[in-house]
């Protein structure tokens, strides 16, 4: 009996010579059928020596050979060629004096810098004539502008404690023929301290720029200033009618804006009377967070008046093109970061178009507005 049952259980179990597919075959083991496997419809011998080569990405792109359906298996991107920005300028509206601006704000990382140097470049492109005082020492300005300012080279430093003439030191940028850029060295690191013993040592830019003024037809002056309230950030205060402010949209930037406004106030009262706040430009405006859409309007309500309706958004290109040594309107100036400094430039030239800021002693009126046509070389 149990010789029986050994040899039931050893023709039922697959041995090690015997493979289970022959025991199902002569029916010793019973043949299991995945449900799955069995709703697959056979393959015919033609269909299984078909081999279909794969698709190049030119084909694969291509739209499908099909009358009624002409549409692409795949959305291909369009190219899109970059426009010159030379075409893309329109013409801006001269104002009645020159108009001084104060690119200030004690915060670091606000785009004082890249909002100094992009107007001036958007301002340019609508056949305004534009300088830009570069007074920290970094020379970001400089560096954006294509302007040599290694060490040895004459700028700020030397318009400010050698008695320079600012027409001897300026250079003509890189980006726009028409934007004159008086370029800061590591020198100017220095100057905070060495201003101290001058006389009048607050007024020393002003009385560089009146004097260039004179002289010299500049529809706008842009002054980049360091991230503090130090006595380069004076002399730019004093010196200016103006003041431009860049507001982060984030809740940090609010703080120094509180302390900025003592400042102005101070300035105003002893040093600068004609300094008003004519000018806020939120920056880095991220549309995914709440918390950049409440800063917008915390800022909106505390400066209704001065707050632009244009704001530049966070931007990879804008950050990419300072690496290059040129602004986002040379370096790509289709991409949304130019064209929002165009329209905020557009928008502060409307402004100022017939404004009644009181203009730096010693300037010269400017003359009748140019057409822009042909006067991209």
């Amino acid at each position: 009996m149990d010789e029986q049952t050994g040899a039931t259980r050893a023709a039922a179990e697959p041995s090690d010579d015997v493979s289970r597919e022959t025991l199902v075959a002569t029916g010793v083991l019973p043949r299991v059928v995945d449900p799955v496997v069995a709703s697959i419809p056979p393959v015919s011998a033609a269909s299984a020596r078909t081999v279909v080569a794969p698709m190049s990405p030119d084909e694969e792109l291509a739209p499908v050979h099909d009358e009624d359906n002409p549409a692409a298996r795949r959305a291909a991107p369009t190219p899109v060629d970059p426009v010159p920005a030379k075409q893309q300028s329109v013409a801006l509206p001269r104002p009645l004096h020159t108009r001084v601006f104060v690119v200030a704000n004690q915060k670091g990382g606000v785009g004082k810098t890249t909002t100094a140097v992009n107007l001036a470049v958007a301002l340019a492109q609508g056949n305004l004539r534009v300088l830009v005082i570069d007074l920290d020492p970094q020379g970001n300005a400089s560096t954006a502008l294509g302007v040599d300012h290694r060490m040895g080279a004459r700028g700020s430093y030397e318009v400010l404690l050698q008695s320079d003439s600012i027409a001897d030191d300026v250079v003509v940028s890189g980006e726009d023929e028409r934007v004159l850029v008086l370029p800061a060295t590591l020198d100017l690191a220095g100057a905070e301290i060495e201003l101290v013993s001058q006389v009048a040592r607050e007024k020393r830019l002003h009385k560089a720029l009146k004097a260039y003024l004179k002289g010299h037809e500049v529809d706008y002056v842009l002054i980049d200033c360091p991230p503090a309230l130090g006595l380069l950030t004076i002399n730019a205060l004093v010196a200016a009618n103006e003041i431009l402010l860049p507001i982060q949209c984030e809740y940090y930037a609010l703080e120094g804006v509180t302390q900025l406004v003592r400042t102005i106030d101070l300035v105003k009262g002893d040093l600068n009377e004609n300094l008003i706040l004519t000018t806020v430009l939120l920056t880095m405006f991220d549309s995914r967070t709440k918390l950049s859409s409440q800063v917008a309007d915390e800022v909106r309500a505390h400066f209704a008046a001065q707050t632009l309706s244009t704001v530049i958004p966070r931007s990879v290109r804008i950050s990419e093109a300072p690496s290059y040594g040129q602004t986002v309107l040379t370096y790509d100036p289709s991409s949304v970061g130019s064209r929002m400094y165009r329209a905020a430039a557009s928008e502060i030239a409307w402004r100022g178009a017939g404004s009644a800021v009181t203009p730096v002693q010693g300037q010269t009126g400017p003359t009748k507005p140019q057409s822009i046509e042909g006067n991209h070389d």
